[in-house]
């Protein structure tokens, strides 16, 4: 008996990781046979639990949604993240969950051992968020997308840009990815048979489920560098190369991966890629830096440059 509770319970776990399984796969994980695999599967639906089955090339096993959320196997760093992340949602960027963010965490500090406890406390007695003004995302909105993403489900929605044009797009969701109070969507836009970034603020309410898709390769570099490039660079007029004179893990303490992006140029040296609607705006942000800098490109921002180092002189005669 203690087997078979061990095995449902590593069964359990094993749907909750990922929701669509092969009962191969399941076999292998399980070390067990196809009729043993189908005796836990109604063991589990014995209890409650909605497993659904298919059959043929694309079948499998599926934990469904059911009329009450079954229990959750969390491992002791899971269930500290997660404490951790209910305390601070409620001054976060998602809108709309902060009541529910306080529930949740009663309900999991009541069944937290002494030791999980103390880590919890430990990690949140100190943090104090500033208050936040920027764009709040849909709570039901951002779940949805994850589940496209997790599901590999195609999805429909409105889009508006930043000048509010709205537009239908298609797409096949990859990857969420949190900038501070931005979120973005990184998806393959069907109808431009690209990558694209999608500010998920600025996606509607109405999302459409599409079909199954494959996963893609990622862009280069994975999606959260694909994202930094994007907001960092794409959206501006005016683009620059610049080498900094200093390490590069000590720029990241200055340069958050939405401003530009670092690449490593020897031990003591990095490139800063970065943009900006105006080269004065460019020049006024390098010289903010406080280390020496050679600028590679454009032209047009050294002489701007220049400009920026004689009036400042002129000022300080």
């Amino acid at each position: 008996m203690l087997q078979t509770s061990a095995r449902l319970l590593r069964l359990l776990s094993l749907f909750q990781i990922r929701r669509n399984w092969t009962g191969a796969e399941l076999c292998d994980r399980l070390d067990v046979t196809d009729r043993t695999l189908r005796r836990d599967v109604d063991r589990l639906r014995s209890l409650g639990y909605p497993v659904h089955s298919a059959s043929g090339a694309a079948g499998g096993y599926q934990l469904g949604s059911g009329a009450s959320l079954p229990p959750l196997l969390l491992d002791d760093d899971e269930a500290v993240a997660v404490a951790v992340g209910l305390r601070t949602a409620a001054s976060g960027s998602v809108a709309g969950i902060a009541e529910s963010s306080v529930r949740a965490l009663a309900k999991l500090e009541q069944v937290l051992p002494s030791r999980l406890r103390r880590r919890v406390a430990a990690l949140t007695s100190f943090i104090e968020p500033l208050s936040k003004t920027g764009p709040q995302v849909d709570a039901s909105l951002l779940a949805a997308l994850a589940a496209c993403c997790r599901d590999q489900e195609g999805a429909g929605f409105e889009y508006r840009d930043h000048l509010g044009v709205a537009t239908t797009r298609n797409v096949e969701p990859h990857c969420l990815v949190p900038t501070g109070f931005r979120w973005y969507l990184v998806a393959w836009d069907l109808t431009r048979s690209d990558w694209r970034t999608f500010r998920v603020d600025r996606i509607g309410s109405k999302l459409t489920r599409g079909a199954r898709f494959k996963a893609r390769r990622p862009p280069e570099g994975g999606f959260p560098a694909y994202v930094a490039r994007s907001v960092s660079l794409a959206p501006y007029t005016h683009r620059a190369r610049v080498l900094l004179h200093a390490p590069m893990e000590s720029m990241r303490e200055l340069i958050p991966p939405t401003v530009g992006v670092l690449e490593p140029e020897g031990a003591e040296r990095c490139v800063l890629a970065t943009g900006a609607h105006s080269l004065g705006a460019l020049a006024i942000h390098l010289s903010l830096l406080s280390v020496d800098f050679e600028i590679q490109e454009p032209e047009e921002l050294k002489e701007q440059v220049r400009s920026l180092a004689a009036r400042l002189e002129r000022a300080s005669q």
